[in-house]
């Protein structure tokens, strides 16, 4: 599996992969098929891959531990970048085609209705991730300084299953298995923070002569 992981190939089929859900909704359009309301099934097609997404990135380091394979790490910048285009076409496709880009119809939305507040919320967390994911801003910004800002990830994955929980009215079964996931990956990632923080245990120093 390392050498797998550890091919350019790999990385260029999961680029192509990840552009798979893309793709199925153009030939939708093209075939007419976006359903009797099209603006709200790009909607929440594109808000859908954008949370799960969100999810894969934050999997990558829980799988790269547990499957002992480090080479997994190339692949999640790419997830997270992926992420963040699917969010802001998602913030396209309802600024664009639903609010025509009213300034005024968007601001009166983002007030009035919760989910579309937290869901800008998320969005906007996530733009100065995506902005800093380089190499280079590691290098600017000092690694340990770079990692707690990427913590934010962590809020902005909390706010998308929120902004879906508040935008479903009774089907609330995907924001559900959002949220279990979430949880999962959190919980682990406490569990091995407070492994970290335990100090060593104290050596009782062996007998003379033992």
């Amino acid at each position: 599996m390392s050498k797998v992981l550890s091919s350019r190939w790999t990385k260029a089929v999961l680029f192509v992969l990840s552009l798979v859900p893309l793709g199925y909704l153009v030939w939708r359009a093209f075939e007419n098929h976006l359903t009797a309301n099209p603006i709200e099934y790009i909607t929440h097609f594109t808000g859908d891959w954008t949370i799960r997404f969100l999810l894969i990135t934050l999997a990558v380091t829980p799988l790269r531990t547990l499957l002992n394979q480090p080479q997994l790490t190339r692949f999640r910048r790419m997830m997270g970048l992926f992420s963040y285009s699917y969010g802001a076409l998602h913030f396209l496709i309802w600024s664009v085609l639903d609010k025509e880009l009213d300034p005024h119809l968007m601001w009166e939305d983002i007030l009035k209705r919760w989910y579309i507040t937290v869901g800008m919320a998320g969005l906007l967390g996530m733009t100065p991730l995506a902005v800093t994911s380089t190499a280079g801003w590691v290098r600017r910004l000092g690694y340990k300084r770079w990692q707690k800002l990427h913590r934010i990830v962590y809020g902005c994955a909390a706010l998308g299953v929120i902004h879906y929980w508040l935008l479903v009215k009774s089907d609330v079964r995907l924001p559900l298995l959002y949220g279990a996931i979430l949880a999962i990956l959190l919980a682990w990632r406490g569990i091995i923070a407070m492994r970290k923080g335990k100090p060593a245990p104290r050596r009782v120093p062996a007998a003379v002569g033992r």
